[in-house]
């Protein structure tokens, strides 16, 4: 039996009176609580109470464990009581990270929004393009574009977006010989596929790397200095107006946007809150 259980089972005998009222009120045998009792003293070696057939009494190794019982039960009530309170009013740190691109136009908003009427919150926001991993830098939320391969945290589609091969503005660059400039994550060799949304006819380019940053802003400051062709998300683009479509009215594949945890069961109310609002905002600007 553990040792929280022997405790709990003693405060009953101690506070009803007698093993007979604390096994009625327990619904449990008298045999059993009178066993559970013997055990108990018989690993603290001493005696606890002094019973007779009318009555029973503390010994003074019994009244002080007694009150150490009670200052227990009381810890383990409120921690539970903590543990429900929090899951009605969020509270404490929330970290979490997103691309650049993401955190300054959806991110942020969202939670600043979400979060501006829980002063017991304090958030803690990362912008950066790499994928961080989750357990080291003791993340609470991760929003990630693409699918994650990490089978070790839960993850959740939470929006979509395009997008956009670009070009500087009034320049009509040969897509079979430019230049092209990559985020960190894309690989060498660049394939992209368009499709027509109408004719539902398909267009296939490849790219050999030639420049490479870490931004989506450097991206596009590179386009538009005309050194290359790249992407850049379509709800960007009306934040550069130097930049226009390489080919107008034909369309990249749509990327979703996931949003991961690395909690195993129900994930605290504030990531559940945070994930919810980063969804409605995504959905507001179009990209759900």
């Amino acid at each position: 039996m553990n040792k929280h259980r022997q405790m709990t089972l003693f405060m009953h005998i101690v506070e009803c009176g007698s093993i007979s009222k604390a096994a009625e009120k327990l619904e449990l045998s008298k045999s059993v609580l009178s066993h559970a009792l013997k055990q108990l003293e018989s690993e603290l070696s001493t005696t606890l109470l002094k019973r007779t057939t009318r009555k029973q009494s503390l010994t003074p190794q019994g009244e002080a464990f007694y009150r150490r019982c009670q200052a227990m039960n009381e810890i383990v009530d409120q921690a539970w009581e903590e543990m429900r309170e929090s899951q009605h009013e969020p509270s404490g740190s929330l970290t979490i990270t997103a691309p650049h691109a993401l955190m300054e136009s959806v991110i942020a908003p969202a939670l600043g929004e979400s979060f501006q009427q829980y002063p017991k919150v304090s958030l803690s926001l990362i912008a950066d393009d790499h994928q961080l991993d989750l357990m080291q830098h003791d993340i609470d939320l991760a929003i990630r574009v693409g699918e994650s391969n990490d089978s070790n945290y839960r993850q959740q589609k939470v929006g979509a977006f395009r997008d956009v091969l670009c070009c500087a503005k009034g320049n009509t660059p040969d897509l079979n010989s430019c230049a092209y400039i990559a985020n960190h994550w894309q690989s060498k060799q660049i394939v992209h596929h368009l499709t027509h949304p109408s004719s539902q006819q398909n267009l296939e380019y490849r790219f050999t790397t030639k420049h490479r940053v870490n931004t989506i802003s450097q991206v596009a400051t590179m386009i538009s200095l005309n050194m290359g062709v790249g992407i850049v998300p379509e709800f960007l683009l009306p934040n550069y107006s130097n930049l226009e479509p390489c080919i107008p009215d034909w369309q990249l594949n749509a990327t979703n946007v996931y949003a991961l945890h690395p909690y195993s069961n129900k994930p605290p109310l504030t990531v559940t809150m945070a994930r919810e609002a980063i969804c409605a905002k995504l959905k507001e600007c179009g990209l759900g």
